[in-house]
């Protein structure tokens, strides 16, 4: 399968009230685990890197042909999309140039009139090449790349505008959080949700998605939300059953070489796999 835009993919999402799975590369493992996940349940996914994973692995043309050349190698046969999670004006534009089949261009920080400025550059940009867009209102809260948010509710008549701007999908600020969620979080507000779905039929994305209550996310599903972004989930997967692998010993296992990184890091990868189709599960994303 060849990577794809996201447009039918989410689309089909917002009508069907369902939603379809965004999950972070940090590395080959991550890579390799979630894509595994996709063709385990025969659905579409949505690969994504971050600016700092995409400076860390080597840059986006590098992040391109790893997710490519692996979709062959593993032989993987459901629709992906490979695209750009968080980027400023100069990030978004580079993977357009590079080739990535979706991008995110997030101005959320800038003046408004700026974010939808730039945010008409960037569709026009991409639109004439193919690639999807995903445009942010409203500050997601917790860090991304730098920018810190406080999980402010997105106004309703700016994403209108934002979304008049042709943009394929767009992520709305609900109250949710990127990293680990606070124990006084106060929880998505589905009074704004309700707002933003009734005036808005574009494809709605809840960033932050690892830590809210299945509940929350299977109603905000139902409600609009199609793009679900996920990654804080996976590295706390990773990070637990790698450091099972380590204090049980087995890495200490000179016998069976248990050092070597393809077993240390196997379990990690494993863990990535289980917790990218659970979340999946709780999307309803039907198989293809």
């Amino acid at each position: 399968m060849v990577l794809t835009n996201g447009n039918e993919i989410f689309n089909n999402a917002r009508k069907g009230k369902y939603a379809v799975g965004a999950f972070n590369i940090n590395d080959l493992e991550w890579t390799r685990g979630i894509l595994a996940a996709a063709q385990e349940t025969q659905t579409p996914i949505l690969v994504q890197t971050s600016m700092g994973a995409a400076k860390y692995m080597g840059g986006y043309e590098l992040c391109l042909h790893l997710v490519q050349d692996t979709i062959k190698s593993m032989g993987i046969t459901v629709p992906v999309v490979m695209h750009l999670d968080h980027g400023n004006y100069e990030a978004a534009k580079e993977c357009i140039e590079v080739g990535y089949n979706s991008v995110m261009f997030d101005g959320h920080d800038l003046p408004f009139d700026e974010n939808l400025e730039k945010t008409k550059e960037i569709v026009k940009l991409a639109h004439a090449k193919g690639m999807s867009v995903e445009a942010e209102v409203g500050s997601i809260g917790g860090t991304e790349d730098g920018i810190t948010g406080l999980g402010e509710l997105a106004d309703v008549e700016e994403a209108k505008t934002l979304a008049a701007t042709g943009v394929d999908y767009l992520a709305v600020g609900i109250g949710n959080i990127h990293g680990v969620y606070p124990d006084n979080w106060k929880g998505l507000s589905f009074d704004r949700l309700q707002e933003l779905a009734a005036e808005i039929s574009t494809p709605l994305v809840l960033h932050g998605g690892s830590g809210i209550p299945k509940e929350q996310i299977v109603k905000a599903i139902s409600m609009g939300i199609s793009k679900v972004n996920v990654n804080t989930e996976l590295q706390l997967a990773f990070a637990k059953a790698t450091r099972e692998y380590i204090e049980a010993g087995h890495d200490q296992d000179v016998d069976a070489k248990g050092y070597d990184p393809r077993k240390l890091l196997a379990p990690g990868t494993k863990a990535i796999t289980d917790t990218t189709i659970e979340r999946i599960k709780w999307f309803g994303t039907p198989s293809i």
